[in-house]
């Protein structure tokens, strides 16, 4: 995984950090509005979202694959209107695949969403830091519940 084309550093040490909570489990609703949050990655700051489809939590920094641009067509909306089974770009209209984050059309080449690793425990959602993804020192994001 990479962030927005950045090549990782194999020799860089990763700091081992907890997860990191984002949300209420009750916050993610199928195939609904996402819950958008900070993190660094490689050193830049980004945003991320959370969604739930099929029953499981995805999360995906917030960066078409196609123009490093954010896109939410509405605040916290990623999700087609018809039948909301893809992210789409607002910018250029690429589509990806909601549970994989994979290119399924429009100019995102066949590239893939950079993923950010979640889980789901004891009725709350969290998202694991990596080498490349970070939190950022001082949380932006205001936390549902």
């Amino acid at each position: 995984m990479s962030c927005a084309g950045s090549t990782p550093d194999p020799g860089a040490a990763a700091p081992a950090l907890a997860p990191q909570p984002l949300c209420p489990s009750g916050a993610l609703a199928e195939r609904g509005r996402a819950v958008v949050f900070d993190l660094v990655c490689r050193g830049e700051p980004m945003r991320a979202f959370a969604l739930r489809i099929d029953g499981r939590v995805v999360a995906y920094l917030n960066r078409c694959v196609h123009r490093p641009v954010e896109m939410e067509w509405q605040p916290c909306d990623f999700l087609d209107a018809l039948d909301r089974r893809w992210i789409v770009c607002s910018m250029h209209g690429a589509h990806y695949d909601a549970g994989s984050g994979r290119c399924a059309a429009g100019p995102c080449g066949g590239g893939t969403l950079t993923p950010v690793p979640v889980l789901e425990r004891d009725g709350r959602v969290w998202w694991q830091p990596t080498r490349e993804l970070q939190p950022p020192a001082a949380s932006r994001c205001s936390v549902p519940g």
